[in-house]
């Protein structure tokens, strides 16, 4: 769903103005990390297999971007 009044020209506008330093991503990549581990799965509902291996392939992928981004040379700015 999509806020009244706010056109996609205005979130890509937020969005270029919101850059991170690679250390806040790293904060937020952990963050989504901590959410997929605490999530329960609910044998019950269907379609449950395809989220449960939806969510481990995203935590797969941040765990990937992680690495990448720990590998990266330090930014000058940044020290």
């Amino acid at each position: 769903m999509k806020d009244a009044g706010v056109t996609d020209s205005d979130r890509s506008t937020e969005c270029a103005s919101m850059a991170m330093t690679p250390a806040e991503v790293v904060r937020e990549l952990l963050e989504l990390i901590a959410a997929l581990d605490r999530r329960v799965p609910q044998v019950q509902r269907a379609g449950e297999a395809s989220i449960a291996r939806d969510a481990a392939a995203l935590k797969a992928r941040a765990l990937k971007r992680i690495e990448e981004i720990e590998r990266e040379p330090a930014h000058a700015d940044e020290v």
